[in-house]
This record gives structure tokens, C-alpha cells and sequence, in this order.
């Protein structure tokens, strides 16, 4: 708890710099380019203002749990507060510059895989907005090609995964920003279109480009394969903490590993989250090496062990559920599996030589939750209900390896 303490409280520290340093970068840098008052007046005012509705949806965000951010970013909150000062920076000396060489589109895709969509789109608009404010001759030409070509970029990487391919939406990316610069020099500037009015898009997106394919690099590398990583090793059958529940306790160890399979194959067949399924099949009951069941008192345990993010919050919705808030068909896919396993484990246990009825069995396990009135807060629907018991029936042979 103290811990939690420490880390919030540095947070709201780096909120508050975001403010000032916002503030402070603005003042100077349009005070030693000559502004006048009203000027450096204006755009230190803008840029606050800019600054606090991007800490207002960030701390909105948070406050709604990781399902509001992207990746592990509810987690890491100081990597998109370092993207952000690193571009406000830039922002400042894109003004010094011809507006037609600004590589915004990579850094609006940049600030949305470090928060959101909604968080990176509205810090771009209001970079840009500053960077037009701080030119010499500012227009809203700059405003409407960079935030068009800027929106056209988040939609395009907004669900980057490890298996994503990247040449499609670089190229529509590239192509619209290309589009609206050339539109920016036509309709704004009133030039006449020519071969030699392509050359500063060309600039352009060469620099786009590059900043692109060196982000989403890193990117890639640093976030979305080491979380992956990470599920692969503590969805390993012998990674440490399974090996010490099967020393400990050899009954919950075969439960959880057959749950898991169960539920993997249904959140296969449902194409949902498969990997975070079957970790909380394997862990949601870990905490019985200590005799414990509250996620306050098995929390350490997934903390010590290094769990992604992602693990931690399905496995603390799975434990505790949030009052008032419907439950994720994940949580479904473990729950259903986990009690066709366990019946069916308590019935051999019964008899080693029961021949069950494993069609009957699972059609009575689903009537009864939705007898009970279990299944109204679960976010599923009546398909994806059959969808699940089909799978569970077309396993009948593994079933039969229980014995």
C-alpha cells in the first residue's frame, strides 16, 4: 500500500510538471522569438489550457482501469508524459521551420499507442495548435492537413499487435498525408500543381517514414513483444509457481491445468483474449499455497512472479468482481471451465469407472447458471452461449483422459 502511495503520488508530480513545463516552454520559446505581449500572452494561455484537458482525459482514464489505455500504459503512465515533453519540444521548433516538412503524423501515432486513440488525437490537435501559434505567419491551412493526416494514422495503428502487418496502414498513412499536403499547397497557398510542388510531401513523408518505422520498432520490441514474452513464460506448464502448486497441492494443479485447456479452446473458438484466459485459469486460485482467496491478500503473489499487467486486472476482475459492471466473456470461458472440470474430476473421484454423460452434463451446467440468473452480468449473448457449449461437447475425448 505504501508503495502504491509513493507511485500515485509521483504520477500526480509528473501531471503537475506536464502543466508548468508546458507553460514554461511556450512563454520562453515565444518570448526569445520576438512575440509580442498579447502573443506570448495568448499562447502561454492556450498552451496550459492544452496541457490540462490532456491531464484531465489522462487521469479520467486511469481512474477507469486499463481497459481506458492501451497496452500496459495504465501501468507506465511516465512513457507517454516523456513522448509528450519530447514532442511539445519539437512542436516549439517545427515552427522555425517550412510547415510542409512537420512529421506530425508518426508522433499523433506515436502519443496514441503511449494513452489511446482519444488522448493521442487531442495532444496532436493541440501541438500542432501550438506550433501553428508560435510561426511566424500561422494559418488553419497547417491545422487542417495535419490533424486529417494525423486521424488517418491513429485508425490505422489503433489495434497493433505483434502479428499486425504494418505495410497496408503505413502506406494509406503516407499516401493521405501526401494527399493533403499537396491539397494544403493548392487550396491555402494557391499554388499551381506541378512536379516540383511534390518534392516537400516527398520530404515529408521520407521523414515520417523513417520516425515511423524507428518508433514502431522499439515499439514493438519494448511493449507488445515483452508482454507476450512474458504470458509465454508464465503460461508454461513448468514455470516455478505451477511446479510448486503440483509439489503442494496436486489436485488444484490438474484442475487448473485442465480448466485452462477447456477454457483456452473456448476463447479460441469465441476469438477472444485466449492467452489471458488461460493464465487466469492456471493462478486465479494460487492463492491456496497460503491459504488465502482475497485479491488484497494473493496480490504480492502475481507482482513477485512479474505478471503482465493485463493478467493482474483479468485476474483481479475474476476474483473480485467490480459491483455494477458486466463481466467479460473471459471471465465466462474460465468459469464454465473450471466448473465442467471439477464435476467431472468429483464424479471419477466417486467412481473411476462412471461412464458420464458429458452432453448432459454440460447442457446442465449452462441451464442451471442461466436457471440461477448467473449469467446476467456476464457481457455474452445467447450465440456466443451456444458457441461455447458446442466447444465444451467436442472435447468428450479429453474428458475421458481425466480418468
Amino acid at each position: 500500500m505504501e508503495n502504491d502511495k509513493i507511485s500515485n503520488l509521483k504520477i500526480r508530480l509528473l501531471y503537475v510538471a506536464m502543466l508548468v513545463f508546458t507553460g514554461v516552454i511556450v512563454f520562453a520559446f515565444s518570448f526569445f522569438t520576438d512575440k509580442s505581449y498579447e502573443a506570448i500572452l495568448r499562447n502561454t494561455i492556450v498552451s496550459v489550457a492544452i496541457a490540462g484537458t490532456v491531464v484531465f482525459m489522462l487521469v479520467d482514464a486511469v481512474s477507469d482501469g486499463q481497459c481506458r489505455l492501451l497496452y500496459d500504459n495504465n501501468v507506465v503512465r511516465n512513457r507517454f508524459v516523456v513522448g509528450y515533453f519530447v514532442t511539445l519540444i519539437l512542436a516549439c521548433v517545427f515552427s522555425l521551420i517550412p510547415n510542409v516538412l512537420w512529421p506530425y503524423m508518426s508522433l499523433f501515432v506515436m502519443l496514441a499507442l503511449f494513452s489511446n486513440t482519444e488522448i493521442g488525437m487531442i495532444s496532436g490537435v493541440g501541438l500542432v495548435s501550438i506550433s501553428v501559434m508560435l510561426e511566424k505567419n500561422g494559418g488553419c491551412g497547417e491545422l487542417f492537413m495535419y490533424i486529417l493526416a494525423g486521424a488517418v494514422a491513429i485508425a490505422m495503428f489503433r489495434n497493433l499487435e505483434e502479428n499486425t502487418e504494418i505495410g497496408i496502414p503505413t502506406f494509406i498513412s503516407l499516401m493521405m498525408q501526401a494527399v493533403f499536403l499537396v491539397a494544403y499547397n493548392v487550396l491555402f497557398l494557391n499554388r499551381t500543381f506541378s512536379a516540383y510542388l511534390l518534392v516537400s510531401p516527398a520530404i515529408n513523408i521520407m521523414l515520417n517514414l523513417t520516425i515511423l518505422l524507428i518508433f514502431l520498432n522499439i515499439f514493438g520490441v519494448y511493449v507488445i513483444r515483452r508482454t507476450n514474452d512474458m504470458y509465454m513464460v508464465i503460461n508454461d506448464a513448468d514455470f516455478p509457481l505451477l511446479v510448486t502448486l503440483k509439489e503442494n497441492n496436486k489436485d488444484e494443479y490438474y484442475r487448473a491445468i485442465h480448466t485452462a485447456y477447456i477454457a483456452e479452446r473456448i476463447a479460441l473458438g469465441l476469438n477472444i483474449n485466449a492467452r489471458a484466459v488461460k493464465n487466469c485459469s492456471y493462478y486465479h486460485r494460487i492463492g491456496v499455497l497460503e491459504g488465502k482467496s482475497k485479491w488484497d491478500d494473493v496480490k504480492h503473489i502475481y507482482t513477485d512472479n512479474s505478471f503482465p499487467t493485463e493478467a493482474m486486472d483479468f485476474l483481479h476482475d475474476y476474483i473480485e468482481p467490480k459491483k455494477n459492471e458486466p463481466k467479460s466473456k473471459e471471465a465466462l470461458a474460465v468459469q464454465l471451465g473450471e466448473v465442467l472440470i471439477a464435476s467431472i474430476m468429483y464424479l471419477l473421484k466417486k467412481d473411476k469407472d462412471a461412464k458420464i454423460d458429458y452432453d448432459n452434463l454440460i447442457d446442465s451446467i449452462i441451464d442451471k447458471k442461466v436457471s440461477d440468473g448467473d449469467l446476467k452480468d456476464y457481457d455474452v449473448t445467447f450465440r456466443e452461449l451456444e458457441v461455447m457449449k458446442k466447444i465444451m461437447k467436442k472435447e468428450k475425448l479429453y474428458y475421458d483422459f481425466l480418468r
